[in-house]
């Protein structure tokens, strides 16, 4: 199917992948339960491998298995929580299991920096799997499974992401922020906050788990959150000096590439509807 698509032009690219993926992800989430947690789990795992390779091709030697595994445990842990399957306490065995990230490196030799490469093992875990892990705890926000809010930020996210691309690669002209992305510009930043922000407004008139004034804000956390995701994202690949984290997702990247906005958003989102 990759293969298939790749034939086509970028943007055509993009939209034939972002159809095809976004109609999986929608119907995962709908589904039930278990389907969400399926789909999600597969964006940690790929996202996980995605991290750890990149950091491979910038000379770094993370662990990449015991990485993996910790993200994967972090992800599955969350969702059986709020779930009910598992009790919190259980969760303290994620830490022992981190700790043996630095045991393991005193019998790996000839590493020029072995706490740089246990940093970036854990950097990986953070930046990737533990927002999908918070993430759970908004799909549970009021002790049942609800795909209202995931599809909602999954929307919101799309539309950001899509008003933008379009209103910078016809109207943009004024740099956002050219030391770290060259091509994101003011006009696409303002494009995708007025789409996303239409989003938001559409949804609360369909659906009511969350009021207008919360589906506004959670659009308003989306579009900074989102932005500086993909602005660190971009920061990441600068620094390795490549231009996609990966070649999975035709048109657009890698799945780090297609939820790097997400990545950053999430725990505002998560921490904004347990407090207020």
């Amino acid at each position: 199917m990759t293969g298939q698509i790749s034939k086509y032009n970028n943007l055509t690219q993009r939209i034939i992948t972002g159809l095809l993926g976004s109609a999986g992800i929608i119907a995962g989430v709908y589904f039930s339960d278990w389907t969400y947690f399926a789909v999600f789990l597969i964006i940690v795992f790929f996202g996980l491998l995605e991290f750890y390779k990149l950091a491979g091709l910038d000379g770094l030697v993370p662990q990449k298995s015991l990485g993996v595994l910790i993200g994967v445990l972090v992800y599955v842990g969350s969702f059986l929580i709020e779930k009910g399957i598992l009790l919190n306490k259980y969760y303290i065995l994620i830490f022992p299991l981190m700790s043996c990230v630095y045991m393991i490196k005193l019998y790996k030799k000839f590493e020029r920096k072995p706490f740089t490469n246990i940093a970036f093992t854990f950097l990986g875990v953070f930046y990737v799997a533990v927002p999908f892990a918070l993430m759970n705890i908004a799909a549970f926000d009021n002790g049942n499974y609800n795909y209202e809010i995931i599809w909602g930020c999954l929307f919101i996210l799309w539309a950001s992401d899509t008003g933008a691309y379009f209103a910078g690669t016809y109207l943009g002209k004024r740099k956002l922020f050219e030391r770290i992305s060259p091509k994101k510009s003011w006009e696409g930043f303002i494009g995708g906050a007025l789409l996303a922000l239409a989003f938001a407004y559409g949804l609360a008139q369909f659906f009511h788990t969350l009021s207008l004034a919360q589906w506004l804000i959670i659009g308003v956390i989306i579009i900074v959150g989102g932005t500086f995701g993909d602005l660190v994202e971009s920061l990441l690949k600068r620094s390795i000096e490549i231009k996609d984290s990966g070649s999975s997702l035709p048109g657009h990247g890698g799945f780090l590439d297609r939820f790097d906005g997400l990545l950053i958003s999430a725990p505002f989102i998560v921490a904004y509807l347990e407090i207020f």
